[in-house]
């Protein structure tokens, strides 16, 4: 049996990365490469055409709509590039100089043209032309293995549907919340007790580290969100985007004023040294309020990656259940601040700031605030839609008034 475990372990290694997006980027692009010289090996006059797997390497990403885009800024530099050294060449013909303002020119044109990051192709396709002597044949040639690349590397995923990344990121997310989680309960079980002023300003680095982690969720959402549009096998693409887009939004609201409630206490340490931080009482209520607010930041996350209506259904009862329990054990705290206050008045706004920190949480997380806010993301999106093509927002309104008409002519 260990045996069997051992020699299907590698094969069960492979399945878990084969969705990886490293090994599939390595996989497509070598395959594409490998295609596009092959194909202009028999098209291309060049004896080499390396421009073609070159090309195909370059425009062969992750995601079909970066798939898409990147093939035409690509083609449009490689022919722009090969139009200016074609100009250049007739004028003025190889010399030091004329490299120069060949290079500049490229450049120039480059941004002119709207080729991104694919500028200095431009100036290397315009220089390996420039370069030899037979500019018409090359010229023609680099052309021809430049849209044979691109055409490989776009119909690739054409016709091998890339996956959609969106488990990916929904387990970023989730993974995401439970750090927050993990220092949301180191933060309320060390406020119950002594916390020396050291200990809090500990607490505050790792509250600052979590800007790293959001940045690292926020890579793996882009390239989600570029996996959906263009995608044949996604529907409601901008419905997905969007609940993931603001459910990231919140989370990193809920890590920033998470920081801002650390260094709250790590100063709430410093003026009540060597004192506790709180009354016993107000420790364990704040304790535990913290440890309900970070359930509620775990089945928030929950709740925003989950694809499933039912499963959608109950997470949200779940997350509406522990608000509710928080938003209780939040007044009670607040009776015993408000307490502490008045019988030592002197950090009194230390002590409003704890209070107004974890209700800021607490209504991010806010189920009718979430909902709200999907809705006008949704609005906002529309909006830009009808404004970035009126045409074809105007032809879909029209179909749409049609086919109600032969809905209601129908009943």
């Amino acid at each position: 049996m260990q045996v069997v475990r051992e020699m299907t372990a590698p094969a069960v290694e492979f399945v878990r990365r084969h969705r990886d997006p490293v090994t599939v980027q390595m996989v497509r692009s070598a395959a594409a490469a490998t295609v596009a010289y092959v194909v202009a090996l028999r098209l291309s006059p060049e004896a080499a055409p390396l421009t073609a797997p070159l090309t195909a390497l370059l425009v062969v990403q992750v995601t079909l709509y970066s798939t898409l885009t990147t093939g035409m800024r690509r083609v449009n530099s490689v022919v722009t590039g090969v139009v200016v050294a074609i100009l250049f060449s007739l004028l003025v013909g190889l010399t030091w100089w004329s490299l120069g303002l060949l290079i500049l020119a490229s450049l120039i044109i480059g941004h002119l043209v709207r080729v991104d990051e694919f500028v200095p192709e431009v100036a290397i396709s315009a220089m390996l032309v420039l370069g030899v002597t037979t500019h018409g044949d090359t010229a023609w040639a680099r052309i021809v293995e430049t849209l044979i690349g691109a055409f490989v590397g776009m119909g690739f995923n054409l016709l091998l549907a890339p996956p959609v990344w969106v488990e990916e990121a929904g387990k970023s997310i989730e993974e995401l919340a439970r750090r927050v989680r993990q220092l949301m309960l180191r933060i309320g079980e060390e406020a119950a007790g002594r916390t020396p002023p050291h200990r809090a300003a500990a607490r505050l680095h790792e509250a600052r580290r979590l800007d790293h982690d959001i940045s690292e969720v926020d890579a793996d959402l882009r390239q989600a969100e570029d996996s959906l549009r263009l995608n044949p096998r996604v529907r409601e693409g901008l419905l997905h985007r969007v609940v993931l887009r603001t459910g990231l939004d919140t989370l990193e609201i809920c890590t920033v004023v998470l920081r801002v409630l650390a260094r709250t206490l790590t100063d709430l340490a410093k003026e009540r040294e060597p004192e506790r931080l709180f009354e016993p009482e107000t420790g364990a209520a704040f304790e535990e309020l913290l440890s309900e607010i970070a359930d509620a930041v775990v089945s928030f996350s929950v709740l925003v990656t989950t694809s499933v209506s039912a499963n959608a259904e109950s997470a949200e009862e779940r997350l509406t259940s522990e608000l509710r329990q928080a938003a209780a054990t939040r007044d009670k705290l607040a009776r015993l601040l408000f307490e502490e206050a008045r019988r030592d008045a002197r950090q009194w706004q230390l002590l409003g700031a704890v209070l107004t920190e974890v209700n800021r949480i607490l209504d991010e997380m806010d189920t009718e605030h979430r909902t709200r806010r999907l809705f006008e993301e949704l609005d906002r999106h529309s909006q830009e839609q009808r404004e970035r093509l009126p045409r074809l927002t105007r032809m879909r309104e029209r179909l749409r008034r049609k086919s109600r008409g032969a809905s209601h002519r129908s009943t």
